[in-house]
């Protein structure tokens, strides 16, 4: 008689495969993970940025936009805003998310959705982020530059961006490593990112643990990587000058202190 363990003992030999020899079709998910994470992140940063500048404006209508525009994502799940935005649209006629050919590359309709409406969701984070980094800097900072003739927008870029961008960073980075694990998330609008094929590949092979434990690895060694990228950066716009706690790798790789919790208290609307 077989004993109960027996069906779900652990297969060593198809993880290691999979670690170390995945498939294209588990390539092809990582891919897509890596690209929508880095465009989402960097359209989500500059519309942060907007966001932020909104809500500083001294025109009342923007300001309330913006202010709006964040309470209305940061109130509403990412799951629930993917499926409004490629399934809600389309069903309410609309608009329909379509392929585009751009040269030899076609950039499928549930990429374009995907990198949308993580772009917008992220935007809502990261102008807070701003908000709030541009709020440290002392003001008398823009007093003196105007006084000196610098126009308000040479004086955000030229004074107040540059000091911003430093106390950006730590957070910034934590984002993005959300951002790649909120990938998995697509999965919900059938985008064949890692986690879907991940679960493809489960169906086809009932290895469950063993898939989708390779895929955790992938994840973390995506994050770990970009740990040390973060670092390296804020090595590069460290202000020789003026001495800054740097955060250890274990902070950095657990995300504790950076991030959506950060600045969650600081001028909150």
């Amino acid at each position: 008689m077989t004993s109960p363990s027996s069906a779900t003992d652990f297969d060593w030999a198809f993880f290691w495969q999979y670690l170390f020899s995945p498939s294209n079709t588990f390539l092809d998910g990582l891919w897509r993970t890596v690209y929508i994470s880095v465009v989402a992140q960097l359209l989500g940063v500059l519309l942060g940025l907007l966001l932020a500048l909104a809500q500083r404006s001294r025109f009342a209508p923007l300001r309330w936009a913006g202010r709006g525009y964040v309470w209305l994502i940061r109130g509403t799940p990412l799951l629930v805003q993917l499926v409004v935005v490629y399934n809600g649209l389309a069903a309410a006629g609309v608009y329909r998310f379509s392929d585009v050919q751009l040269g030899g590359f076609v950039l499928l309709g549930v990429v374009q959705a995907a990198i949308l409406t993580l772009a917008a969701n992220e935007g809502a984070y990261m102008a807070e982020i701003f908000r709030a980094a541009l709020d440290a800097i002392d003001r008398g900072q823009a007093e003196a530059a105007q006084a000196l003739g610098m126009t308000p927008a040479t004086t955000m870029r030229v004074v107040l961006l540059p000091q911003a961008l430093r106390i950006i960073v730590p957070p910034l980075g934590n984002e993005f490593n959300l951002m790649m694990k909120s990938t998995s998330l697509l999965s919900v609008i059938g985008l064949q990112e890692m986690f879907l094929t991940a679960q493809s590949i489960n169906s086809a092979t009932f290895k469950t643990f063993e898939i989708f434990l390779v895929a955790a690895c992938y994840y973390l060694a995506l994050t770990t990587i970009w740990s040390f990228v973060q670092r390296f950066i804020e090595r590069k716009l460290a202000d020789p000058g003026h001495v800054v706690a740097t955060p250890s790798l274990r902070t950095r790789l657990t995300g504790s202190g950076f991030g959506r919790n950060t600045f969650a208290g600081k001028g909150a609307n």
